[in-house]
Formats: C-alpha cells, structure tokens, sequence
C-alpha cells in the first residue's frame, strides 16, 4: 500500500474571502483571496490554505503567523484577540470571528465542497470499545464487493488504498473534509469513520453527513472529559440526530445501547447477541479457533447470513455484524454481502493492526497485542483467550497516562481475575509519573485473593519476562499498545513498537514470531 504525508484533494476548487466571510459571520479585512484549503499548524499548511489561528492551552496560534505565511498560507482567520495583535496597516488577508473553532466544519465543508451531491456513502462508528476493528470489518466488507474505499481510524487514514498517518482518533473538522473530498476525487464509493464522544463535543464531524451511523457499546471510560455514563452517552447520542445521520444500526448487547435504540429519531436497526430476543437481528458464534470465527445472523423477516473473519470473541463478532448490517442498512442487499464474502474458511479479508494481533507463529505459546485500555475490553479480551487456552494466560498491561484514572483499579482487578500471571508495566505515560499510573492498575490486582502480579516498569523487559513464563498451550497478551508505533513520555512521541518488541521476546525465547 502507497503511503503519503498530506492529505488533501489535487483538482480542489477554490472561495474568496469575500465569500466566506458572511458565511461565517466574519468580518474581512484587507485584500481578498482565493482559498484552496484548510489548516490549523503549521505543517499541514498547503500553498493557498487559509491559516486558522486558534487560542491553544499555552500559546496563540497567531504566534505562528508568520511561518503559516512562509508555508504558502495566503490568508489567516482568527478571533479578536489573534486579530489585535497584528498591525492596523497589515496587508494580510483576514477573516476576524468570535469563535472560530465552532466554525472549522463550516469553513472546511465550504473550500472543500464536500456538501455536493454525489458522495460516497459514508459509515460512521462511535462506542468506547470496537470502533477501530468495525471502520476495518467495514472497509474490507466494501473492498471485497469491489467499492474504491476510504478509512479513518485511531491506526491509520486510508483513501482509495494510499495510507495517511493518523494522530487523533477522529481528525480535526478540515482534515475530514479534505479526506472526504479526496475521496470524491478518487471515485470512492464508501467511507467508513471512527469518531469518538470528545470528537463530536468539539464540532470535528460539523457538516459531516452520514448515511449509517453504527454505535458499539458503552463502559467505563474518559470520565476525565464526561464525568458520568450518563454524560457520556449524551456526547455519543449526538451522532445519532437527523442533523448528522440517515439511519442507525445500534449493538444492544448493553443497556446503553437498548438506551440510545429507545431515544432515536430516526430509523434504527438493532443488533444483539442470540440471547437476546428484543433485538431485530441476532448474531451467534458457529465456530471459533485461535486465528477466526465464524458466526450467523438472522433478521426480523427470516433474513440470513453467514460469514467468518479473522477475528477472535463475542466482541469482535458483534463488530463484525454491526459492519455487515450497516451496509445492508445502507441499500447494500444481502445476497450481494455473500457472495463478496464467498462461502468458504477465508471470509472477510480484514487485517486489523493491533486488535487482538497474533504475533507468533507455528507450535509454542499464543502471543497477542491488543489495544485494550478499558475494563470492559480486558474482559472480552481475557475471556476470549481463556476459552481458546489450554494452558496458562499471562497478561502484560499498562495504560494511559493524563487520562480517566478511576478506571485503572477496576482494570488491575479484571486483569488479575481473570488471567493467571498479570505484569504491570508502563504504556503511554504522557505527563503523568508513569509510577502513580501503575500504582493504580497494580492497587485493584493486588486486592485478588491469590493472584500473580509482577511490577515491570520497562515494557520490553515486561514482554520478555512474560514470555519467559510460558510454553506450549499457552497465551500471552499485552494489552495497551496495539498499533501505535510510539510512546509518549513527557511530551515527546518516542518510536516504540509493541508488536515488533512481543516478536523479538518470541525469537529470542526460540520461538517462531510472524
């Protein structure tokens, strides 16, 4: 696969200051311009981009004016405080607003163009666990029909098979757009989004229609943002209006989900486990090993389907069905989803970085990388693995720091429950002392009768050490890591890859790594 440093649109159309400035209730001083695109830094500036100099926690955006101008920017918009920092003879094409954060997605949608007829469809995912694995299982869904594709994800931004560099889990309001409309450019039939609760509080999906919208699930998480469940329901329910979304798909294999099913004001299909009864479709697992699953779905009027995928648990099955029953939700016909997905042992051609990745190979212990950062995914995690171990499980785990911290207890307890051997290390410290973020983790494992706990701040003498544990028959996870190919250690993003660090730990030990 192509990679790429910018992602932008190559034939972009372009607006004047003159126009946009009652668009955004503006005042434009200076001389006019034609603006081709959108940014917010420095580094994304494009030749003929209008600069947005926002109010940052330690510094003004307008401070960096002058490089933005030395990138190619031909015009700044910013509030009253950016604007009286600049000369009352500036020459400089400005837009001046009260709020101009609120107004990114407005801004973006018209340089770019995105609000005209004739887009892609566009598949919208939110819920705290799932949402990366759903926007892949849809993806490959689209790719394997024969659809030109586009993805964005917390593991990475894809159009059309050419591979952006991802940051945030949903990208700023002007880089969606301008995906989007690279997008169109491409011919590209479906997109498939990950969007998260802080996302949708910030305005990043403003004038960003959806034609399905899928939720998850809800758990314990980001109360540093949310405060309660409640709250944060509230922010993910924000997807689900007629202002956003066509219709809905929700999971219900939790209250919050048969919640949010129960307040939608448009359609809305719903999905659960076989249990479940109140549910329009239904999903059950046929067959499961370490490297699939298969399962079936049934809908409201007898409908079925039958698909298998190369991801493991009842969780990553039920990503998988909100996948395909999105598509059949968006006009896609169910005949059509069986035969792209063939009827044999391969099924959808997924690969999802991160997600519950196997890293060995042949005879010898499992080893997995997970993203786990959740009580709630350590469980469908660790439950998943004990069903498919013979053995010992033995779970390396560590997590964010400057992040919800009421939650570490609970997960060092689920850890320490449910694996055999847990070993707390250090994930992705930012600012915080990463010895207070592990005390949190290792103060709910130790409260287990009887468990096996370890204390490993390096992450790579963690792996190595759990590795040294186990034989055949047995698994290993790390959960934390995932994809992402950094850590960030007070502010600086250091290259660390788990999977690359769990692959050395195997080879070393003699084993065989993938």
């Amino acid at each position: 696969m192509a990679h790429s440093a910018i992602l932008r649109p190559t034939r972009g159309t372009s607006r004047s200051l003159r126009e946009l400035a009652p668009l955004l209730g503006a005042s434009h001083h200076g001389p006019d311009a034609a603006i081709t695109g959108v940014a917010l830094n420095t580094s994304s500036v494009v030749a003929g981009d209008i600069f947005v100099a926002l109010q940052g926690l330690n510094s003004h955006g307008i401070d960096h004016l002058e490089a933005a101008l030395e990138a190619g920017a031909l015009a700044v918009l910013t509030d009253k405080r950016g604007a009286s920092t600049l000369s009352s003879s500036s020459e400089i094409p400005l837009l001046v607003c009260e709020d101009p954060r609120s107004l990114l997605g407005t801004l973006a949608s018209a340089v770019y163009g995105t609000a005209a007829e004739g887009g892609p469809r566009i598949f919208s995912v939110t819920g705290t666990n799932g949402k990366t694995s759903t926007v892949f299982l849809l993806e490959a869904m689209m790719r394997a029909m024969g659809w030109r594709t586009a993805l964005s994800t917390t593991a990475l931004r894809q159009v059309n098979g050419v591979e952006y560099s991802s940051t945030l889990t949903t990208p700023e309001a002007p880089d969606i757009h301008a995906m989007l409309a690279l997008a169109r450019e491409s011919d590209v039939s479906g997109v498939a989004l990950e969007v998260s609760a802080q996302a949708l509080n910030k305005n990043r999906l403003d004038h960003v229609r959806s034609t399905v919208a899928g939720f998850t699930n809800l758990s314990h998480d980001h109360f540093e943002d949310f405060g309660t469940m409640e709250n944060y329901l509230e922010a993910k329910a924000a997807l689900f209006t007629k202002d956003m979304t066509d219709r809905a798909v929700v999971c219900c294999d939790t209250p919050w989900g048969v919640e949010l099913a129960s307040r939608m004001s448009i359609p809305v299909v719903t999905l659960a486990g076989s249990m479940d009864t109140s549910a329009q479709w239904h999903y059950e697992i046929t067959q499961a090993d370490h490297e699939r699953s298969s399962w079936n779905m049934v809908g409201p009027a007898g409908q079925e389907l039958s698909l298998s995928a190369p991801v493991l648990g009842e969780h990553m099955v039920a990503n998988a069905a909100l996948a395909a029953l999105m598509l059949i939700s968006s006009g896609v016909e169910i005949d059509a989803l069986k035969a792209a997905m063939g009827t044999g042992t391969e099924g959808v051609p997924v690969y999802i970085p991160g997600r519950v990745e196997k890293v060995s190979q042949g005879p010898g212990p499992q080893v997995y990388v997970d993203a786990a950062r959740s009580a709630d995914a350590y469980e469908h995690t660790l439950e998943t693995l004990r069903r498919l171990t013979s053995g010992a499980v033995v779970m390396v785990c560590g997590t964010s720091g400057n992040r919800d911290a009421t939650k570490r207890p609970i997960m060092g307890k689920v850890a320490a429950t449910l694996a055999d051997v847990v070993i707390v290390t250090d994930d992705d410290p930012r600012k915080e002392d990463p010895a207070v973020i592990r005390a949190g983790l290792l103060e709910g494992a130790r409260s287990v009768p009887g468990a096996k706990v370890h204390e490993i701040a390096d992450p790579s003498e963690a792996i190595r050490f759990a590795v040294s544990l186990v034989g055949p028959g047995d698994t290993v996870v790390w959960c934390g890591p995932g994809s992402q190919s950094y850590r960030d250690i007070q502010g600086v993003k250091v290259p660390y890859c788990a999977r690359d660090q769990a692959r050395s730990a195997l080879r070393e030990a003699g084993w065989t790594a993938s």
